[in-house]
């Protein structure tokens, strides 16, 4: 099967954005029935500002452990060999901070539980990457219901049958016909299984795309796993990678990245994906 993309440009979706707006008119300048509209979770949930300030944090015993001991000794000195991550970011984790990770992995505690706060970033999907100051995005927990909203108001005010889906960067690993996810998603046929999912995955390199979170259509799984590849590759990463990339391109330190700086980037939140007939 052959696809072609376009991609939406665009300026950093502060909370707030009217993100249905731009979809629309997006939309009608570039979709056509039976389209899929791909959209980024974290701009979702930036727009709707489900953020949280981690300086106003107070972490746990627990939360201090985990980043102190268990982030930077058990993951950097052991999970990082069995995980396959390369030297660069095994240094990262090996120098994991301490005051703002351990607010960080509190935040996890909280939202997503004690399980997730074991993965070493994107926890549960909460996301500090391509964020400003000390703010951490939640992942959606209506994204369903957002997905089949934007699908049926794309419907009535321009009568363009689109389907829509909700995606997240965080890796599905695939090995054959069965998938699984390190977060919770609204696909059924992509079995959450927690941090170890990252762990095997890398370990067996196994198939890894990015996370289909919703769907306003039921599709083949497959399907919806190659479409997010497409449009994540089209999509690319905003400011950065990571948090620590976000960083090194600005100059600046990972806790003083400003909404200005990120707001003079281009983002590309949003692609259309069309199928070909062979």
């Amino acid at each position: 099967m052959r696809y072609i993309t376009k991609t939406l440009r665009t300026k950093y979706w502060l909370p707030g954005t009217n993100f249905f707006e731009i979809l629309l008119e997006f939309s009608i300048s570039n979709a056509k029935d039976n389209d899929f509209i791909v959209i980024s979770e974290k701009a979702l949930s930036t727009s709707l500002g489900r953020l949280i300030d981690e300086g106003k944090i107070v972490p746990s015993f627990s939360a201090k452990c985990l980043a102190k001991f268990w982030m930077r000794k058990i993951w950097g000195y052991l999970i990082t060999v069995i995980a396959r991550i390369n030297r660069l970011n095994t240094e990262r984790i090996r120098r994991y901070p301490l005051k703002d990770g351990s607010a960080h992995k509190q935040t996890v505690l909280t939202y997503c539980g004690p399980i997730y706060s074991l993965k070493n970033f994107s926890e549960g999907g909460i996301d500090v990457s391509n964020l400003p100051y000390k703010y951490a995005c939640l992942p959606l927990t209506d994204a369903q219901e957002i997905a089949e909203k934007i699908s049926s108001l794309i419907f009535e005010k321009a009568r363009i049958n689109l389907i829509v889906m909700i995606t997240d960067s965080d890796k599905t690993f695939s090995l054959k016909n069965i998938h699984f996810s390190s977060r919770p998603t609204f696909v059924k046929e992509i079995y959450n299984i927690g941090p170890i999912a990252y762990i095997i995955g890398r370990f067996f390199k196994m198939r890894a795309r990015s996370t289909p979170i919703a769907l306003s259509k039921n599709i083949e799984v497959e399907d919806a796993l190659r479409i997010s590849a497409i449009s994540n590759k089209a999509r690319k990463f905003g400011a950065g990678r990571t948090v620590w990339d976000v960083a090194t391109r600005f100059g600046a330190k990972m806790t003083e990245i400003s909404w200005d700086m990120l707001n003079n980037c281009e983002h590309r939140p949003v692609v259309i994906v069309r199928k070909l007939d062979e």
